[in-house]
This record gives C-alpha cells, structure tokens and sequence, in this order.
C-alpha cells in the first residue's frame, strides 16, 4: 500500500509542477498506481470503467444546463442590470463601489453558478468604475475575486451537485437552500472588511439615486434575480428535479438574453453553444478522472486508514474538524475544486459523521473551505482571472486579500461549529 500512495502522491504532484492540465494529472496518476497494484492489462481497462461510472449519472445532466445557462446570462447584459441594482440598494455609503461589487458578485454568481464568470461579468466593469472613483487597484480587485465565490454556495451551484454524487447522494435540493445562509454569511463578511478599509482609506461616498431612478434600476433587475425564484422555488414546491430545473433556467435565460433585453443575437449561440461544449468537457473530465483516482484510494483503504488516524488522534471534535478544515484548506491551494470534493468528500466525510456531522452540513462546510483556495496561490483560477482584469499582479494583491481572507476564515469556522446556520433552512422546509 505504502508504495502504491507513493507513486500516486509523487507522480501528481510531479505533473502538476510541469503545468500539465490538473485532468491529465489525475489520470496519468492513477494508471501509474494501478499498474503496480493490478496487472498490467486490467489497470487501463479499470481507469477507464471508473471513468465511465464516474460520469454515467443523470444528476450530472445538469451541469451543461447551468453552463449554458449562465454563459447566456452573462452574455445578456445581466451584470449591468446587476450592479445598477446594487448601486440603489447600497452605492449611497462611504466606499458603496466596494459593498456595491460584493452585491453585484453574489447576484451574478448566483444566477451564474461559477465564480470565473462572476469575476469577469463584474470585475470587467466593476474594476474600472472603481479605480476611476480613486480606489486602489489591488483593492477593487481583491474584493471582486472574493465576493465572486459567494456564488458557489448560492444556488443554483454547479459544485453542489458534485458534492451530491460524490457522497452517495445528498439532496440537491437541500444543498441548494442550505446554501443560502453561508453564502450570505460570507457575502456580510466581506462588506464589513470593505467598510472598514473603505473608512479607514477615506474612499468617496457614492451619489444617493432618486426615488424614480431606483424603481427603473429596480424593475430593470427583476427579471435576473427571477431565475433564483423559479429555479430553487420549482424545486422546493416539488414542481421539478435539480436536473429539470436546469433545463427551466436555460430556456428563461434565453427567452431574457434574446427575447427581452435583446443583447444577445441569434448568431451568437452556436458559439455560445460551443463554448457550453468545451467547458462541459473539462468538468466532465475532471470528474471522470477523479472518480478513478476515488477508486484506487478505496482499492488501498485510504479513507478508512485516514478516519481510523484522525478519529485515534484525539476525541475533540473541535480539534478534529479543526484539523479537517486545515487538510482541505491546503489541498484548495493547488487543487481545482471538483477534483477535491470527488477525491477527498470519500476520505473525510466517514470521519465526520463519526463525529454526528451530517452529509449536509459537510457538503457546505467543504465548498465554503474550497471556495476559499479559488483566490489563493499558487492555482487559484479566480485570482488568476481578476488579476488579468485589474491588470495587476498576485504578489501586489496579497496584501489587500489578507483581510477578507480572515473574514471568509471567520465564517468558515462559524458554519464549522455552528450546524444551524447549513441547517435551519432545510429543516424548514422539510429536508
């Protein structure tokens, strides 16, 4: 066994300093380990069985539909309908820009599902406007990377469904609502730091918008937030599945982009619809990859090693979820989050539930900490897009991410030990 992990750990790790595609690595990876702990025939045919497996799931039907969804959406002129909103509820405040980019990444994030696409949707407008206002640019930039991944907790989320397949099926419905609270937590975490920093800078008080122009703003912006409401409402009222619910969102998203606001063209969708494809194609991958890398890991009895190790080490289970958070908070480092939650949600969530945590409650818990590795070095692919957009680099960013680093920590420990905040809504409705 020892050598099996050996050769996985050094081979992957290996790949990923040569900057070969996280995918690749998982798989290289893993054929690697099987050849030396299955035959040599046998080994490929598994990967590749596994592989199947991984992605023959019709809960996973529904991450192309989101993806196109929200390529739709952004396309469509939402952002600005977006911030625009965000800009009557809260521009009025010292430093508003700054609450007004939180707002504006949690909506489109939300209505999104991807963090990358929040960052360029409201960064690519939101950075600009607020370096003209006399914001720092490491700053405007900083608090763009963050906010954008409130919308991995908010649903629709793509990663949520992942976490369902990968724990042997968790509600998705029930990670989506109980997604909100975090999300919002985070969210309310990141304005406070903005505040502060934006008092503390002297940043410029934003001008108070009239009563007219705030029900225009806000009229203009119902259509996008009602995509939440149909999404999460159809599911909850039972009237359709996640995966259906998926369908239901592109055909709103179309209807709005190319129907009402007008903004994207007929002509435009097939290279909407390839852009759908290739993006598909990357996850889907990555999941298939993952899922043969599980498979090797449970092979050699890793998961019930690590759980026998951490439960021996100590009895607390504030040290040991302590110590979980820590694991996954290093692993979001260099690991994309996908891979992560399919790899590791078999490793730990079997230790957790010793403990009395619920599925549930750990799926949030482990998306939160993730989101927090999309804007750390050295792979974070959301710092990586918000510093081409600001047009600066990781090493000037540092400074400014610390604060709100500590405030996502913050909340990070708080959904941690606090089970009501993941759990009162589910039980609410029922879940």
């Amino acid at each position: 066994m020892e050598t099996s992990i050996f050769i996985l750990i050094i081979s992957f790790v290996v790949l990923l300093a040569l900057n070969v595609p996280i995918a690749i690595s998982i798989g290289v990876s893993t054929v690697l380990t099987m050849l030396f702990t299955i035959a040599p025939g046998p080994a490929i045919t598994t990967v590749a069985q596994q592989m199947t497996t991984g992605i023959n799931s019709f809960t996973l039907l529904a991450i192309p539909f989101f993806i196109l969804s929200g390529l739709l959406m952004g396309r469509g002129g939402i952002a600005r309908r977006l911030i625009d909103f965000a800009k009557v509820v809260v521009g009025m405040f010292p430093g508003g820009l700054a609450y007004v980019n939180v707002l504006a990444c949690m909506f489109f994030g939300a209505i999104s599902g991807s963090a990358v696409a929040a960052t360029s949707a409201i960064g690519g407008f939101m950075i600009p406007s607020m370096n003209k206002e006399g914001y720092d640019d490491e700053f405007s930039t900083a608090v763009t990377v963050t906010a954008s991944t409130t919308g991995l907790l908010i649903p629709p989320s793509n990663i949520l469904i992942v976490y369902s397949l990968a724990s042997g099926g968790v509600s998705i419905a029930a990670l989506f609502i109980a997604g909100y609270l975090p999300g919002l937590l985070v969210g309310m975490g990141l304005i406070v730091v903005a505040a502060i920093t934006s008092i503390v800078r002297g940043y410029p008080v934003g001008a108070k918008a009239g009563l007219r122009e705030s029900m225009l703003k806000f009229l203009a912006a119902i259509p996008s937030l009602l995509l939440i409401i149909i999404v999460i409402g159809g599911i909850i009222a039972g009237i359709f599945t996640a995966t259906e619910a998926s369908a239901v969102a592109v055909l709103y998203s179309l209807f709005l982009a190319v129907g009402v606001y007008r903004e994207v063209k007929i002509k435009e969708l097939p290279a909407i619809l390839l852009k759908t494809v290739e993006t598909t194609a990357i996850v889907m991958l990555l999941i298939g990859t993952s899922k043969a890398m599980s498979w090797i890991l449970s092979y050699e009895n890793i998961p019930q090693n690590i759980s026998t190790a951490l439960v021996g080490l100590t009895d607390n289970t504030i040290v040991i979820l302590l110590l979980i958070n820590l694991i996954l908070l290093v692993v979001g480092t260099f690991m994309d989050m996908t891979p992560a939650v399919l790899i590791f949600t078999p490793i730990l969530l079997p230790v957790v539930m010793k403990l009395g945590m619920t599925p549930l409650h750990f799926g949030i818990m482990m998306v939160l900490n993730l989101s927090i590795g999309l804007c750390t070095p050295p792979v974070g692919s959301v710092l990586f897009v918000g510093c081409g957009i600001g047009k600066t680099s990781i090493a000037k960013l540092i400074r400014p991410l610390v604060p709100l680093y500590i405030a996502m920590l913050i909340a990070l420990m708080l959904v941690t030990y606090i089970p009501a905040i993941s759990l009162w809504l589910p039980e609410l409705f029922g879940y």
